[in-house]
């Protein structure tokens, strides 16, 4: 996610100069066509090239908002991923505090070291579900390793790494978890149980949410139509302009050249900008933080169960949070 106000012009350059190397060679190639070789015929009226873009201004604008709508709803759920696990770490910590009376549990009550342990165990789990969510949805199952392993036990690691949906595994063994809490260690009571069930039945929704953007790509026949239109107005445009710079004199019409690349470069610049909005979830520099993102829950929920070695919260890399 870019977070700088203003675009660096360097980085425009680095998007845009293949492009406009495109629009210039064109618009000149009309220019050398229409002056020097002195075929006339190649210019067209302005009026349907200037309709045509009134139209395409219209379509990109209605596919740009669609884009834009899905990121906004791939932000919101990874919102709703920081506050619900939050809301496991709190409920973890203030509801599994000591053996609940039940006729049904033999035993002595649990001691301190393991309720802590328990504490950890769930608590490490949530932070290991956040990141395998991430890396599924980037198709980076070369870090598990490193970004997921180390929140699981060897064994737990293992098996989850050869799960075709890693993430979907971890929060099953959550509930397992908690049922074991609940019948064998008396630990929670049928209320508790019933409401970090819940939260994980939100978990659930949420990555149902990233997995429905991820799996259903922008319907392909706005997309596609709209790369269509805009390269198809570029290529009219140098044809539309010549003759209106023709009739301000025969010098003129060399300013179609940089009047058709700036009208070509905005309307290219806005199907891109559409274009990288469309899949939230890439790892490109418009996409959702959502490494930032697991990386303040893993800070949030470890200062919960009481850590101070916390890792720093991400900064950003060239003025892109990642």
């Amino acid at each position: 996610m870019y977070l700088r106000n203003n675009l660096r012009w360097q980085l425009i350059f680095e998007h845009s100069w293949r492009s406009l190397l495109i629009f210039a060679a064109w618009s000149a190639l009309v220019c050398l066509t229409y002056g020097p070789l002195g075929l006339h015929s190649v210019s067209i009226p302005w009026q349907p090239v200037g309709t045509l873009g009134i139209a395409v201004s219209f379509y990109i604008g209605f596919k740009n908002n669609g884009s834009y709508d899905r990121f906004l709803d791939a932000r919101q759920i990874w919102g709703g991923i920081v506050n619900n696990s939050r809301t496991w770490a709190m409920q973890v910590l203030e509801l599994i505090t000591s053996q609940v009376s039940s006729p049904d549990v033999d035993g002595p009550a649990a001691t301190a070291a393991e309720l802590s342990q328990r504490h950890r165990s769930l608590i490490y789990r949530q932070i290991a579900w956040c990141n395998a969510l991430r890396l599924r949805l980037r198709r980076q199952p070369e870090l598990w390793d490193a970004e997921v392993a180390p929140f699981l036990t060897a064994a737990e690691a293992a098996l989850m790494r050869t799960r075709q949906n890693p993430p979907t595994h971890l929060l099953r063994e959550q509930a397992a978890e908690l049922r074991r809490l609940r019948e064998e260690r008396g630990l929670l009571n049928d209320f508790q149980h019933v409401s970090m069930m819940r939260t994980l039945e939100q978990l659930y929704e949420l990555q149902g949410g990233c997995e429905r953007i991820k799996n259903t790509p922008f319907p392909r026949q706005y997309a596609f139509f709209s790369y269509v239109f805009v390269w198809l107005f570029i290529a009219l445009l140098p044809l539309g302009l010549i003759g209106e710079f023709a009739d301000m004199g025969p010098d003129h019409i060399w300013l179609t050249v940089p009047f058709s690349m700036l009208v070509s470069w905005v309307f290219n610049t806005i199907e891109v900008v559409g274009h990288t909005s469309e899949n939230p979830f890439e790892n490109q520099m418009n996409d959702v933080a959502m490494t930032a993102l697991c990386r303040t829950i893993e800070i949030d929920l470890r200062e919960m169960l009481g850590e101070t070695d916390l890792p720093p919260a991400l900064k950003p890399v060239n003025d892109i949070l990642y």
